[in-house]
């Protein structure tokens, strides 16, 4: 069981350094002068999931809930 733990620990740790770097990543959700424009209504504006800020942020989305079930994992007394 000790081996097991140690691993998860190891899955854990890595896990919370690259959710940190995804974050540091991701742009700001401010629009700044471009929104009174509507420079932010481009192709890349509209369809945000299929370039690279969507990728962040499903990446995101599944580092985090992978951090949440390691952390209850970890705290389990097996």
């Amino acid at each position: 069981m000790e081996i097991l733990r140690t691993i998860l620990t190891v899955i854990y740790v890595i896990d919370c350094i690259a959710l940190t770097v995804v974050v540091l990543m991701q742009e700001g959700k401010q629009q700044g002068l471009g929104a009174i424009a509507g420079i932010s209504d481009t192709y890349w504006g509209r369809n945000k999931s299929r370039s690279a800020e969507g990728t962040l942020i499903r990446a995101t989305k599944i580092m985090a809930v992978l951090f949440i079930i390691l952390s209850v994992v970890l705290n389990m007394n097996f």
